[in-house]
């Protein structure tokens, strides 16, 4: 094939721009094997796929011979096109099959790593021609490849809908593997192959006519058995060739169950069925949910022709759910996490001849693994993990043993870090130490999965327990200096066993562990010891006792030892020069309230408490203002300008329009009644401004 007729082929099936024209000469390098090329861009072409998935594909195959000069032309290539190339390149160094078991763990490998399905149908057809193209004997490399082929590329393009193609790899590598009965099988069967044409032109009239006066509209399918099916067939049967009654076979697909019968009733008028060879599975399906009407009939050429009958959901059933041909061919009972993902895409290429171009091609962009990455061990198991994943999470993925001794890794034979992100492809090698201590604490703040998570925090809890009680011990002191309380205010026995309890657990050394090993959380323990001691302390407003507030480093706190927390109430905004009385909010300390704020009458009086001001006790409260302005261009930054000069702090600012107005909801953080009337003075000056006023 010469490059002027690849081009020419492409220029026939899209519109080249001259760019794209220029594109193309450079990467149609004359190195590269135009003859593979060609038979790829026919697989394309015929797939409906688009322009992007052509130069895509042919910078890649440049890339393969001449690396610098594929990344030079990066630049010229839209964004759509770099996606398909990135896909080629993440699949160029995946290992392949080790053991037959892995073959699952592969075909998602690979999906995984192409990311776009139109890499991962272009990369089959490149195997498929690779494949048809083998030198024989065999070299060890390409015997182990055509076992990859069968085990998992065969598979996946039935998976993928792409039936034909499967057919074609498995017939090529039956060819390699059993060349004798290969060679002896297509003698046989080429005897018969242009009879067994004609009698499907035949047997397809008849079954029209059928349908035609039924008054049924169906569809017909036919087709005739690949070699490598015959003989899996006859090996598993233990039959002759002569025994095998699906050499050929026709399928007819209808809308409803009544509509089957009434069609394998006229079948069985005009054909006589072999007895033994009528199945039906429609009354009675298979364990796996089958169905389908099942007649073996003698046709015009006194060969067996077997017919199938079924409705249109039983096919979509057959080939998309959990009754798939290849489950029951393979003696799967449960669907593989894969075939899940992947079994919508085989209804869309059952559909690719009447979709819009457009529309299929934008259902190939799909990357079923979103938010996940595949990595895999030297000996070529593959881990799949969710992005962001580390060294450590794949250490734990393998086992919790070669999690908790992991001291190092190596990502593609290089030596990393062990907090190192894992990207896609990655081939990982942990290093682990017998004598190795264990994980660190800080692991916890480098793993994604929580099953690592959940391992490590394990370790700490099983095998570092008096370390981990010591933790504790320093977290609850902590957790309870952070809400203005010493912890021998909140260890009281009583309050003790009442936590003990809710965590159902013996002594304090185990609450201590499980907070040292980050199963409890301090903060959480603490604030139950708060609830317990404020519910005791309540008792300090029936004794009428005069709460003073002053001043610290960490703001506005209660006077004396009680400890308690204060805050105040959003509803009323007290300040320092207002009177006030507080009220006790079990497991938030006191809330402080103007003495008329008209929310008080809706409140428990029992739990009201008298507080004062003591000293120089300031507060910071929240202030409400609305502003009214002329529409001008310069009004809204006028205003906001003078909020920066003011002294308080701008919470939130809102303008909206209002006929000829601009109406602005303003939110401050002040510290006194002076400060909000400062600023409300402020914008009272600004040109336009109509009338400023604080929202109570």
């Amino acid at each position: 094939m010469e490059k002027s007729k690849i081009i020419e082929k492409i220029q026939k099936k899209f519109k080249l721009l001259d760019k794209d024209k220029t594109l193309l000469d450079k990467l149609l390098d004359e190195r590269l094997d135009f003859d593979r090329i060609s038979e790829i861009l026919d697989f394309i072409i015929e797939l409906k796929l688009d322009k992007s998935a052509v130069i895509g594909f042919l910078i890649y195959q440049l890339h393969k011979v001449d690396k610098a000069s594929a990344e030079s032309l990066q630049n010229q290539l839209s964004s759509d096109e770099k996606v398909i190339y990135s896909g080629f390149k993440s699949l160029k160094d995946m290992r392949y099959l080790t053991k037959a078991e892995e073959a699952d763990d592969i075909r998602r490998l690979f999906i995984g790593l192409g990311k776009d399905l139109r890499v991962v149908v272009i990369k089959l057809a490149g195997i498929l021609y690779d494949v048809k193209h083998l030198q024989t004997p065999l070299s060890k490399i390409d015997a182990d490849f055509v076992s990859n082929v069968k085990e998992v590329f065969a598979p996946l393009a039935e998976r993928l809908g792409l039936s034909e193609m499967k057919s074609v790899m498995e017939d090529y590598c039956f060819k390699y593997q059993n060349p004798e009965m290969y060679n002896s099988l297509i003698e046989s069967l080429e005897k018969t192959r242009e009879e067994n044409e004609k009698q499907i032109e035949i047997t397809t009239k008849r079954l029209r006519a059928i349908l035609h006066e039924l008054g049924i509209k169906g569809e017909i399918q036919a087709r005739q058995k690949h070699v490598s099916s015959i003989f899996r067939k006859l090996k598993m049967k233990n039959v002759t060739l002569a025994q095998i009654y699906d050499l050929i076979a026709m399928r007819v697909l209808v809308r409803t169950v009544e509509e089957c019968y009434s069609v394998f009733g006229k079948i069985h008028g005009i054909y006589k069925p072999i007895q033994g060879r009528v199945k039906d599975y429609i009354s009675n399906p298979k364990p796996n949910g089958y169905q389908t009407l099942h007649t073996t009939v003698i046709v015009e050429n006194q060969r067996p022709l077997e017919i199938q009958i079924r409705t249109y959901q039983m096919h979509k059933n057959c080939e998309y759910g959990i009754a798939a041909h290849w489950m029951y061919k393979d003696g799967t009972e449960k669907m593989a996490k894969l075939d899940k993902k992947i079994s919508w895409f085989r209804n869309i290429m059952e559909k690719a001849q009447i979709m819009q171009p457009e529309d299929f091609v934008e259902t190939l962009k799909t990357d079923l693994y979103t938010g996940e990455i595949f990595v895999q061990t030297p000996k070529g198991k593959v881990l799949e993990l969710p992005v962001g994943s580390s060294v450590i999470d794949f250490a734990y993925a393998i086992h919790s043993d070669v999690g908790n001794h992991c001291v190092g890794g190596k990502i593609n034979n290089v030596m990393r870090p062990i907090y190192t992100e894992l990207k896609n492809g990655d081939v990982v090698e942990i290093i682990t130490n017998p004598n190795s201590k264990g994980p660190s604490r800080d692991w916890l703040n480098h793993v994604k999965t929580s099953s690592a998570r959940s391992k490590i925090k394990s370790f700490f809890k099983n095998e570092m327990k008096e370390e981990n009680i010591g933790y504790g011990k320093t977290m609850l002191e902590e957790a309870a200096k952070a809400r203005q309380f010493s912890v021998s205010q909140l260890l009281e026995e009583k309050y003790i066993q009442d936590i003990l309890s809710k965590y159902t657990m013996q002594s304090m050394d185990e609450l201590y562990a499980a907070m040292g090993s980050g199963s409890i959380s301090a903060t959480q323990a603490v604030g139950r010891f708060v609830a317990l001691y404020l519910r005791d302390h309540e008792i300090a407003s029936k004794k009428g006792e005069k709460i003073k507030l002053k001043t610290s480093k960490s703001g506005v706190v209660v006077d004396g030892a009680t400890g308690l927390l204060v805050r105040y109430a959003g509803c009323c905004q007290p300040m320092s020069d207002d009177e006030i009385i507080g009220y006790i909010s079990q497991g938030k300390g006191v809330t402080i309230h103007k003495k008329d704020c008209p929310n008080l009458k809706y409140l428990d009086p029992e739990r009201l408490i008298d507080v004062d001001w003591e000293g120089d006790a300031k507060t910071e409260f929240y202030a409400e203002i609305k502003l009214v302005a002329e529409k001008s261009p310069n009004v809204l930054n006028k205003i906001t300008s003078n909020l920066s000069t003011s002294k308080v702090v701008l919470r939130k600012f809102e303008a909206n329009e209002s006929g000829e107005f601009l109406e602005c909801a303003i939110v401050i953080l002040a510290k006194s009644r002076d400060d909000v009337k400062d600023t409300c003075n402020l914008l009272s000056q600004i040109s336009g401004v109509r009338k400023v006023s604080r929202i109570s």
